[in-house]
């Protein structure tokens, strides 16, 4: 695999349970990473894990809300405690419960969406930083969003949160680049998940976002893997500070 390899590599994913985390997590496994997988249910992470250990990879699984920083905590020290060091983060886990105007936003959709979009992996970044530091360096992917730049008409509150993703991707770049950590983002565009199934489902909504796009669909989880084992591997050995964007051409 050359410089994609990840043999030896210790790499957790957030919200690996489906969809796009799910997607990178098998990849980063069938390079050879000891994957752990993190959401807030075990049962989902148990199938990823299970179908990762079938092909031979190895994967394991603990359990971790992402706008519960106590939580965070007890992660960063099981992991620690099992495995001695971490040497990739994927930062996948978001939500959107609210979707409609930006003036009907109230405060507790406000507070849910930024407590697991933005302060949740601030603080498992910081954490995550510290630990691959020890281990002499390490790769940290944030997963934002093309609302991130471009904010989606009812997604404005959502946006917001991915923009404020982009900019500590940024920040920790700068501030960790001497410790041999890289930091980038993935920018996904409309991707056939879960979390999108709300834009999907609705024939209209779906045609008037797929003319959007230059490709004329959205994208499959798969599509989004590669840009990030691109980054977390060594063939990004000069990357730092970064953001992919993978749309169909959407932002072009």
């Amino acid at each position: 695999m050359g410089v994609f390899s990840l043999d030896g590599k210790i790499a957790l994913i957030t919200g690996a349970s489906r969809g796009i985390g799910e997607a990178i997590a098998v990849l980063l496994a069938d390079h050879g990473a000891h994957c752990i997988l993190t959401s807030r249910k075990a049962a989902g992470l148990e199938t990823v894990a299970d179908s990762i250990r079938k092909k031979g990879g190895k994967a394991d699984v603990i359990t971790c809300h992402m706008g519960e920083l106590p939580q965070i905590d007890a992660l960063m020290e099981k992991i620690e405690q099992q495995f001695g060091r971490l040497d990739i983060l994927v930062s996948n886990a978001a939500t959107n419960p609210y979707f409609g105007e930006i003036t009907g936003c109230d405060e507790n959709a406000w507070d849910k969406i930024m407590d697991v979009n933005l302060k949740g992996p601030f603080f498992l970044m910081k954490a995550a930083s510290k630990l691959m530091e020890k281990g002499g360096g390490g790769s940290i992917v944030t997963v934002s969003s093309i609302n991130g730049i471009s904010p989606a008409p009812f997604q404005g509150v959502y946006a917001i949160s991915k923009a404020g993703v982009i900019a500590t991707t940024k920040a920790f770049a700068k501030e960790l680049a001497t410790k041999n950590i890289r930091v980038n983002s993935l920018l996904p565009g409309l991707t056939d998940t879960k979390f999108a199934e709300a834009l999907i489902s609705n024939d209209d909504i779906k045609n008037y976002a797929v003319n959007q796009i230059p490709m004329r669909r959205y994208a499959q989880p798969s599509e989004m893997a590669g840009a990030v084992l691109y980054l977390v591997s060594d063939a990004a050995s000069f990357t730092t500070g970064t953001c992919i964007i993978c749309d169909g051409g959407m932002m072009a």
